[in-house]
């Protein structure tokens, strides 16, 4: 196994575990274990569990995020495909909310570069959000993704599509008052 295939296995490990269970809740060993990468190459490749949290978050935020912008890039209605695309991910088995928003609830202002990793993906998708609006409605991206943010708490509480829909509602009205 070469480093690169090491790396997929940690960070795939990684993803499983921490998004299930939470990231304090998984130590190094268990995700060793999971991957079968041996505890030298591990620490060879991540030097302290801050490192692969961060490495975990950044791989996410880059699928989750193309994932998205594949759904909106060319619907009618890019806006309400952003929800549609939520209720989807909502209803996936294993969905157990934003795992930005679930770091930051776990780890706090804790270590820097997870911080920055879960500031940077908000950041990305206000902008996002705001690419969809339009380039004079600054304050309809933030509320929009004040929409994403609470549909997507509230699914965490309660799977299912229907705060998707819900949120999608609100945005349709609030793209009717704007414009």
């Amino acid at each position: 196994m070469d480093d690169e295939e090491a790396r997929t296995r940690l960070l795939d490990t990684a993803e499983e575990l921490f998004y299930a269970e939470g990231i304090q809740a998984v130590g190094m060993d268990r995700i060793r274990a999971g991957s079968g990468v041996p505890l030298k190459r591990l620490y060879r490749l991540f030097p302290a569990k801050e490192a692969l949290v961060t490495a975990y978050l950044e791989r996410r935020d880059q699928r989750w995020t193309r994932s998205l912008r594949d759904a909106v890039t060319g619907a009618p209605e890019p806006v309400t495909a952003v929800f549609d695309w939520l209720a989807g991910w909502f209803c996936e088995p294993d969905f157990r909310g934003c795992a930005f928003l679930n770091a930051y609830g776990e780890l706090g202002t804790g270590p820097a570069a997870v911080l920055d990793v879960v500031r940077r993906h908000k950041s990305e998708l206000r902008g996002l959000l705001g690419e969809l609006a339009g380039p004079d409605r600054p304050g309809l991206a933030d509320q929009l993704l004040i929409l994403v943010e609470g549909a997507t708490v509230v699914a965490a509480l309660d799977p299912g599509p229907e705060p998707a829909r819900r949120a999608r509602e609100a945005a349709e009205r609030l793209l009717t008052a704007t414009d």
